[in-house]
């Protein structure tokens, strides 16, 4: 049996869709960090079959609409005293900005590098956005 340590102070990733795992810890740059992270890949999971789950036992800041991009079915327990002081449920952001980029080379986010790259959701189901300038439908898994 696994056994990995409470965390006094810091964040559970939770619910992370297995195989997804590795990319918010890459994201995070956690292999670079001083403080102790634990990695679980494959866990069971009684919402799904499978899930990750990262445990960082720090207190860090993290933008959650980027988790919410890479999965919306996510929860982030905030940890306070070896207790969840806060659940956070993520879900897809309605507007992204600066996060994903329009691959439309004549949008004019592409052409002009100081107009923000804005995107609003499309489809929820398919995890789709739209550019706000000309439209181009992008995966929410295409972020930068």
């Amino acid at each position: 049996m696994l056994n990995i340590d409470k965390i006094k102070n810091g964040i559970v990733i939770d619910h992370i869709k297995a195989g997804l795992g590795i990319r918010i810890y890459n994201w995070l740059k956690l292999d670079k960090v001083p403080y102790t992270v634990a990695f679980v890949a494959n866990a069971i999971s009684s919402r799904s079959e499978k899930k990750d789950i990262i445990k960082i036992d720090n207190t860090i800041s993290i933008d959650m609409d980027i988790l919410g991009l890479i999965d919306p079915n996510i929860t982030v327990n905030i940890i306070e005293n070896e207790k969840v002081k806060e659940k956070i449920k993520l879900k897809l952001p309605k507007k992204v900005e600066n996060i994903l980029l329009c691959k439309n080379p004549r949008c004019i986010c592409s052409t002009e590098k100081y107009m923000p790259h804005i995107f609003h959701i499309e489809n929820p189901e398919l995890c789709t956005y739209r550019c706000e300038y000309c439209d181009e439908i992008i995966h929410a898994g295409d972020f930068k």
